[in-house]
């Protein structure tokens, strides 16, 4: 299988090039570096692979969470994500390297932040445990108190998908978002 084939080059990739420019914007003064490259996969709604001048890489958006493939809104979710940057020409923002061996990072489009976009247009979550930009709950509450998205759904089926992920674990039934306030949102980050 040609993924899989791909995937020794991903992590020899993302292993020399993380490091790399992680340690490069170290400095106060120093600008976040950035590798371009065009999207020619899509996973899920938070998933995508990249064609960098260097090789194939599969990248985990930062700070996102969007509903799985056999979740309610999952299929919307890589559909909206896929209209919005499928074969187009981006830049990718290291954050760091998952246990998968996916870089995870912030997607540009021009100026727009592809992460936080899928979350003002409700077709994504914040991922409380992971994200730090405090704006992307006012933009999640705001598309929750419109009815964008994932958003629409029926609350019953507005599960996260951390949440989704664990439900055979889960003893109880899952965590009722719908009336989050902002400041509990930004309170609840990185933890």
């Amino acid at each position: 299988m040609q993924h899989h084939a791909g995937m020794s080059t991903r992590r020899w990739l993302v292993a020399l090039l993380l490091p790399a420019l992680l340690g490069a914007s170290s400095g106060a003064a120093a600008e976040t570096p950035r590798l371009a490259g065009t999207v020619v996969g899509i996973s899920d709604g938070d998933t995508v692979d990249v064609r960098l001048q260097s090789g194939m890489i599969r990248v985990r958006l930062h700070g996102v969470d969007a509903p799985e493939h056999d979740q309610a809104y999952g299929k919307a979710a890589r559909r909206e994500l896929s209209l919005l940057i499928y074969r187009k020409q981006v830049e990718l923002e290291p954050v760091e390297q998952d246990r998968y061996d996916r870089l995870v990072a912030r997607i540009w489009l021009g100026s727009t932040d592809v992460n936080a976009e899928l979350v003002r247009r409700g077709a994504a979550w914040v991922y409380r445990r992971y994200a730090t930009e405090a704006a992307w709950c006012a933009y999640e509450k705001s598309a929750r108190d419109r009815g964008l998205g994932l958003w629409a759904l029926p609350r019953e089926q507005q599960v996260a998908p951390w949440e989704w992920r664990r439900r055979d674990k889960r003893r109880g039934g899952f965590t009722d978002y719908s009336r989050q306030r902002v400041a509990e949102c930004v309170a609840s980050l990185g933890r």
